[in-house]
């Protein structure tokens, strides 16, 4: 959806600048629809067909009219005036045009259609951001708007390119808060004890942070050197005193969860390979991570590589088919290395974007586990200069320090170049996060915070370190 990216600018200055867009697309993109679409159909001699049913066979599209009508009406004029003197936020536009809607159905697809319309979306992306949507309430069987009004909320901050929009930021930090509630529990309030207890700085503190630290899942050395990062913070600063100790933790926390820069740009298809071991939510994450590239227009592909669980496989297909991705599978038994090469030969003539390579999860020698996906690496590289462009490592936050092992044993193995943390949601061991970002410098770019689709998101360092503190969210400056 190339175009969505343009409508950042709305929110970007002031309210009634910013907001002018709005009513001046509601005035012309009625007419202009009706153009582009007679415009489309008569260059190629029969109607257009919609974006999603090429991405998705067999999806249901939208009711005849919903999504292409052009007639006007009060309830439009209506909802555009209110739509330009609102605060332009996402979640607010979705407030409106959201009232009096109870459930799936006409009024719904009318209504989103209009947003969409009055956003300057050209005809045939609004029906196949419609058409997709309302393919995968039928399949979770969902109805009322409570049941997928987040999950709405979140497609459109991805296709609008919206996802660092204030409210969506605030969003992320209420369920990061919420996720390590458990981890919070434990651990801001034995640093608060600990805060509270000592005036000074003295060897007595920092002991007992230590041991603070190592009953947090840290890890005994990433203990040792986070205390001695704090003293030399606490030394070049001139902090004497304990009360002061929380902001140095919180800005000493921040610089470790600050990711270096990186060349983004890739030549396509970018290909991801996905690696960890068994049980640790890889296949719901690589779901995840696809239904993100989808929602931002992306034509996706996912190879199932684990060909040692006929049962993988067999799910991973399913995620594949939810999340309308492409999907490259061979029978339980056969090479890995061959499936990863015949899905780069087929993403390469499809015209893929992302190729995401599931590979196995099973706890080998080390070895063995450098030979198997150095195998996979090389072929991909052979059929597809630069690939795999990231290899990321997802690792489950409830092991603690198993967590950390897995990192090490992976990083020495088959290269990482990023991590995803998946179930913080309600455990007592996220402070794993500061040990793995510390000890083995690599960036955590996304967290799992539940099992639906958005419950995966960007993770933000100060955010993080802000929530497990129990700290107030960073401005939108302070984004890391």
């Amino acid at each position: 959806m190339g175009f969505f990216s343009a409508v950042k600018k709305i929110f970007g200055g002031s309210r009634q600048d910013d907001a002018a867009p709005l009513a001046e697309a509601a005035a012309t993109q009625e007419a202009e629809a009706g153009a582009r679409l007679a415009e489309q159909e008569g260059a190629s001699g029969s109607p257009v067909k919609p974006a999603a049913e090429a991405a998705a066979p067999g999806a249901a599209s939208a009711p005849a009219g919903a999504v292409v009508s052009a007639e006007s009406s009060p309830e439009d004029e209506a909802l555009t005036v209110r739509l330009r003197e609102a605060e332009p936020r996402l979640s607010v536009w979705l407030g409106i045009i959201l009232e009096g809607v109870d459930s799936a159905g006409d009024l719904l697809w009318q209504r989103l259609a209009f947003l969409l319309r009055a956003l300057d979306a050209p005809q045939d992306e609004i029906r196949s951001f419609v058409d997709d949507f309302r393919a995968w309430l039928e399949r979770m069987e969902y109805h009322h708007v409570e049941e997928f009004r987040s999950e709405l909320q979140y497609r459109l901050a991805l296709a609008l390119d919206l996802e660092d929009e204030e409210d969506e930021r605030s969003r992320l930090f209420l369920k990061i808060s919420e996720g390590l509630s458990r981890t919070r529990e434990q651990f801001a309030r034995r640093l608060d004890t600990l805060f509270a207890s000592h005036g000074e700085l003295d060897d007595a503190f920092w002991e007992e942070l230590e041991e603070l630290f190592i009953m947090a899942d840290l890890g005994y050395e990433p203990s040792l050197e986070l205390v001695e990062r704090l003293k030399t913070r606490a030394r070049r600063e001139k902090v004497a005193r304990a009360e002061q100790a929380r902001q140095l933790l919180l800005a000493e926390l921040e610089e470790i969860f600050r990711a270096p820069r990186r060349i983004s740009a890739v030549n396509p298809p970018e290909v991801v390979l996905m690696i960890g071991v068994n049980g640790v939510g890889k296949t719901t994450t690589i779901a995840k991570l696809a239904h993100r590239a989808r929602m931002q227009g992306k034509k996706v592909m996912i190879a199932a590589a684990d060909t040692f669980r006929a049962a993988a496989i067999e799910q991973l297909q399913v995620w594949a088919e939810r999340v309308g991705a492409l999907f490259h599978a061979r029978p339980a038994g056969s090479d890995p290395a061959s499936v990863a090469f015949e899905a780069m030969d087929r993403a390469v003539k499809e015209g893929v974007d992302v190729l995401f390579v599931d590979t196995a999860g099973r706890l080998q020698t080390k070895v063995n586990l450098m030979e198997e996906l150095s195998k996979i690496r090389h072929v991909l590289g052979k059929k597809h200069s630069g690939a795999p462009h990231r290899s990321i490592l997802v690792l489950d936050a409830t092991t603690g320090q198993n967590a950390l092992s897995q990192a090490k044993l992976f990083k020495e193995a088959a290269g990482v170049d990023e991590l995803i943390l998946t179930k913080l949601d309600g455990t007592a061991k996220g402070g794993v996060a500061i040990a793995v970002a510390m000890q083995h410098h690599l960036p955590i770019t996304f967290v799992g915070l539940g099992e639906k689709m958005e419950d995966l998101r960007p993770f933000n360092g100060a955010d993080y370190a802000r929530a497990l503190l129990g700290e107030p969210a960073s401005g939108p400056d302070e984004k890391l």
